[in-house]
């Protein structure tokens, strides 16, 4: 069974939008060298370990992508299973697009943007954020579930039409009050401390709509959090290693100091001893160098302390900056399900009133449509009324000219006619009736469509403001890891200097 086209293809245009290769691939299989692989793992992590790698057999090669993935990517268990290495060797398609999709995944996770996604046309987009989307929903059984996803198309995931709809629908004209509330419910939940310059939202796209989703950014939140983890566990390491280093000269002075009171003891004895000259000389010589070297461990030694209690410093810091952090992470986490939860309360509100307002216009044309229908009957029978009127009062003209006898004849003719002008009368005032009636039904159906205008630009503009909130707290994210990242530099810098 070949891979779903329009998957591949969209795979293909992310794997060329990453310009790690000097010509536009065109087919999955171009990837088997697995060297556009270890170049996009090279760019996610700016550097250039590993680098020698391209030009190791292609085993080699394998190796190094299923171990990235397996590192970095959440999927360490099912890697093994996942990206079989031999169908890799073999340049299976089906092999090569899950590497792909899990490259795709973790590099959302870590560098792009949604203004990154721009480049890409609509199409494309929707096929990358329905494969990122699928990644979340099956994270536990990608085994089971990546092959057929990349081999047919899914079904429809309700879950996935959810903001769609969430756009397209507006509020109806009597939940105006209610909604305001709402949404200042909702602004109360976003905000924290760090939030307090708000960006304007990104252009909308299905891959910015799906990376500012709660579940996608708290994946992203989660994964930040075990990564400054790690580190501060190296940090934890290295610090454990200098403590080591310190008590071993320290254990080394005290030698030093032991042997220094020997000799001193010694000379002394030798001294009273009444020793010759040249031995006194020799000894003091040996002392005052065993001296010098006792007072050049001193230094190291409070050199070594003195690194030491920065080194202690700086990890305090560390810990209560990174004990900072996961809190803002863990409260950041929080307040998106409590946003992602009213957003759906808010939503089933708002469903649920258009639907009444949608069956209150349907009644409201119904109405119209009667109301014209029997204005549009009553006219009709008004103009046969006024034909026959018009006849008979053209026989009344030619009875003048006749005797009375003929005029007896035809009174009966005569009521008829008075009796057709008290219809034609009563039918124009219920035409004129039908008229007021109309009138009315079409104010009120252009009142109504005005109500629900209305209230649908203001669902747009609370809508632009809750992007608002999740841009900035995107944006307060980002800082947050720059922040880390100048810790883990100054360290390194601080390594550096010591090793030097």
């Amino acid at each position: 069974m070949s891979l779903h086209s329009a998957r591949a293809a969209a795979l293909l245009a992310w794997v060329n939008s990453t310009k790690v290769c000097p010509d536009p691939l065109n087919d999955l299989s171009q990837l088997q060298d697995c060297n556009v692989f270890i170049r996009i793992i090279h760019k996610i992590h700016r550097s250039k370990e590993g680098e020698s790698l391209l030009e190791q057999p292609l085993p080699e090669r394998i190796s190094f992508v299923r171990g990235f993935l397996q590192k970095h990517c959440r999927h360490k268990l099912a890697a093994e299973n996942l990206v079989s290495a031999q169908k890799l060797v073999d340049g299976e398609e089906l092999a090569l697009a899950k590497v792909a999709v899990l490259l795709l995944y973790h590099t959302s996770m870590s560098c792009k943007s949604p203004g990154d996604w721009n480049e890409f046309d609509y199409k494309t987009q929707v096929e990358l954020a329905s494969i990122l989307k699928f990644v979340l929903d099956n994270e536990e059984s990608l085994n089971e579930n990546l092959e057929p996803f990349l081999l047919r198309k899914a079904p429809p995931s309700s879950s996935s039409t959810s903001s769609s709809s969430f756009e397209e629908h507006s509020p109806p004209q009597s939940l105006p009050h209610k909604r305001e509330v709402r949404f200042l419910e909702l602004q109360k939940i976003a905000s924290f401390p760090s939030t307090n310059n708000m960006l304007p939202s990104p252009p909308s796209s299905p891959m910015g709509d799906i990376m500012q989703t709660p579940q996608f950014q708290l994946r992203r939140l989660k994964k930040q959090l075990a990564f400054e983890r790690e580190n501060r566990d190296g940090l934890e390491v290295e610090l454990a290693e200098n403590r080591k280093l310190i008590m071993e000269k320290e254990a080394q002075i005290t030698m030093m100091q032991q042997r220094i009171d020997r000799l001193a003891k010694l000379n002394e004895k030798q001294a009273a001893d009444q020793l010759e000259p040249k031995e006194m000389e020799e000894l003091r010589e040996k002392n005052e160098s065993l001296v010098g070297r006792l007072h050049e461990a001193f230094r190291q030694c409070q050199d070594l302390k003195t690194e030491k209690a920065q080194m202690d410093r700086k990890i305090n810091q560390l810990s209560e900056e990174n004990g900072d952090l996961s809190f803002k992470l863990r409260e950041i986490a929080s307040h998106m399900v409590q946003l992602q939860e009213a957003l759906n309360e808010l939503s089933e509100e708002h469903n649920a009133a258009l639907a009444q307002s949608q069956e209150k216009q349907g009644q409201l044309e119904n109405e119209l449509r009667t109301a014209l229908q029997d204005k549009k009957s009553s006219e009709e029978k008004i103009e046969i009324l006024q034909g026959k009127i018009s006849l008979l009062e053209d026989q009344l003209a030619k009875l003048e000219e006749c005797n009375s006898q003929e005029r007896g004849e035809v009174m009966g003719d005569i009521l008829k006619l008075e009796e057709l002008k008290q219809e034609v009368s009563s039918l124009a005032t219920k035409g004129a009736e039908l008229q007021a009636t109309v009138l009315r039904l079409e104010e009120e159906k252009q009142v109504r469509e005005a109500a629900l205008q209305s209230e649908r630009g203001r669902f747009e503009e609370e809508k632009q403001q809750l992007s608002s909130l999740v841009t900035s707290l995107q944006n307060s994210l980002s800082e947050s890891h720059r922040a880390q990242e100048r810790l883990e530099q100054d360290l390194q810098a601080r390594d550096a200097e010591g090793q030097a």
